[in-house]
């Protein structure tokens, strides 16, 4: 009797790798379909500039909110947005959140129907993805610094809401996050004020250096708390530039810190 109650959990845990493999292959050729098939239909039909980078990045939020459907059906993961009202009224902000998890970026673009994203040079080049973050016109982090701060006060100008992991990295499980100044001098250039967000993964999956078949033993809880606006008008231009990008960095690093352990 012992040995039939512990296939139980054996099974489970079988289906749960099963189920989180064809997310994965599921996100992958999507990709690469949208790749060949969508995203030069948009390219052939539609007007070049804005116009084409609006639509790929409507089919894109669609797709992803599509994909994040399909992980709560199989019971991957179950969602929690807290506040999703200030998400969907964003307009021509710096979204700004810890990133414990890979699927962090996806479930933010699947709230955000007109969502820009700075993005690691790598992924335009990756092989499944690479289309899609090109035909999105996401901004390539290691852009002329120049020319990224006048690609992001474009995009932030015209409406778009901006995504950026200000750590510029997955979260280290157990520890608060550690701001760079990517996302400070991104909203002291630009004007263009935070719209941060607290997501909580629990338990932990796809850290940074986690294999994807390493999933837990039951469903994982994605939970997302949408927190104020975050203004920067304080932080003036006319005094000097770094010295006001390290004390709004120091800030809402701090800021976000205090919501994350008053959320739990």
């Amino acid at each position: 009797m012992a040995k039939n109650n512990n296939k139980g959990p054996i099974m489970l845990y079988a289906y749960r790798v099963l189920a989180t493999g064809s997310a994965f292959l599921f996100f992958n050729l999507g990709g690469l379909i949208l790749t060949l098939t969508v995203f030069p239909l948009i390219r052939i039909c539609l007007p070049k500039g804005k116009v084409q980078t609006k639509y790929a990045r409507k089919v894109i939020h669609y797709t992803f909110k599509g994909f994040v459907g399909y992980m709560r059906f199989m019971r991957i993961i179950s969602l929690q947005v807290d506040n999703v009202e200030l998400l969907k009224q964003a307009k021509g902000k710096v979204v700004i959140a810890n990133h414990p998890s890979l699927i962090d970026v996806v479930v933010l673009i699947s709230l955000l129907e007109n969502a820009d994203c700075v993005v690691k040079s790598a992924l335009w080049r990756a092989p499944f993805i690479g289309g899609v973050v090109r035909s999105a016109g996401y901004i390539a982090n290691d852009t002329d610094p120049e020319e990224f701060i006048q690609a992001c006060k474009s995009s932030l100008s015209a409406g778009a809401n901006l995504v950026v992991f200000p750590e510029g990295t997955r979260t280290t499980p157990g520890e608060l996050p550690c701001f760079k100044r990517g996302a400070g001098n991104i909203a002291v250039r630009t004007q263009s004020d935070f719209l941060p967000v607290l997501i909580d993964v629990s338990p932990t999956t796809l850290t940074k250096g986690e294999p994807w078949y390493k999933v837990s033993p039951k469903r994982v809880k994605v939970h997302l708390v949408v927190l104020p606006e975050y203004q920067v008008t304080e932080y003036s231009q006319t005094d000097s530039d770094a010295k006001s990008v390290r004390l709004l960095t120091k800030n809402i690093e701090k800021y976000i810190r205090k919501e994350m352990q008053a959320h739990g």
